[in-house]
């Protein structure tokens, strides 16, 4: 019986121990929670970003920028000041990052583009067109909120903004000239055909509601894009066999027998 009652109780302290170790495993697994966000923190932080910049936008065009602080931002969303924090460290960074988000990256896509030789010049300026009408389209808030707040941005934020701004309409400039000298476009000035199709281009942050008429950003998009190309581009039966010069010569002389014959009808 002793000896029984001895096993009994040798058997019954593993069993204890097994009991218990799921607790102290629990205690040492609870730590490594934050791991499972990984997969959800961009969807989650862009969400969260885009509430920030919507309210934001909505507050400085309300008070100003000298006017808004981050607190007024946190208590419109509902959070602490600390937890914005964890998003924007001060009004300065939120600009920062619009700059870096609105400006220098389509900037940097816009100049691979223009420079890209596979591409003729049409296809070139639609892609561009369609690469800001999508974007603006798509961060409507984060764009008019960058343009609102340009003469407050801090000097290396809007040395950037400036930069980001002269490389994209070199880009889309640099695609006109190349679309005239090679007669896919019409002869026009390039600088005020860049400056018309970034200009409808960005204003696509003002009238394009999703659900509306264009009911995604894609659409908007591609009807931007679709009008960029119709503001320059030749009639197909005008395109020369050549470019170059003498593609351009060509294609003057037709205006001039063309002038002619309405002079002498």
């Amino acid at each position: 019986m002793t000896e029984r009652s001895g096993n009994a109780s040798k058997s019954a302290k593993p069993e204890s121990q097994r009991r218990a170790r799921p607790k102290s495993e629990a205690g040492r697994r609870s730590p490594k929670k934050p791991a499972d966000t990984t997969t959800r923190p961009t969807s989650r932080r862009e969400l969260v970003e885009n509430e920030i910049f919507e309210q934001a936008a909505r507050l400085f065009a309300e008070r100003g920028f000298a006017g808004t602080n981050l607190q007024d931002i946190a208590d419109a969303m509902g959070i602490t000041r600390p937890a914005l924090y964890y998003y924007v460290k001060s009004k300065d960074d939120l600009l920062a990052k619009l700059v870096a988000q609105m400006t220098e990256a389509p900037a940097a896509e816009i100049e691979a583009l223009a420079q890209d030789g596979s591409l003729d010049p049409v296809t070139r300026l639609r892609k561009i067109a369609h690469l800001i009408a999508f974007q603006r389209a798509g961060n409507p808030s984060r764009f008019q909120l960058l343009l609102r707040s340009e003469a407050d941005l801090p000097p290396a934020a809007a040395k950037a903004n400036r930069a980001g701004q002269r490389a994209a309409l070199t880009g889309l400039m640099h695609v006109m000239e190349q679309g005239v000298l090679q007669g896919r476009f019409r002869p026009v000035d390039t600088r005020a055909a860049a400056l018309a199709v970034a200009g409808m281009c960005n204003w696509v942050a003002w009238w394009h509601h999703p659900g509306g008429s264009l009911h995604t950003d894609e659409e908007a998009a591609e009807l931007v894009a679709d009008m960029a190309v119709a503001m320059v581009i030749r009639p197909d039966d005008r395109i020369p066999e050549v470019s170059g010069p003498k593609a351009a010569l060509a294609l003057l002389r037709q205006d001039l027998d063309y002038l002619e014959r309405v002079l002498d009808a």
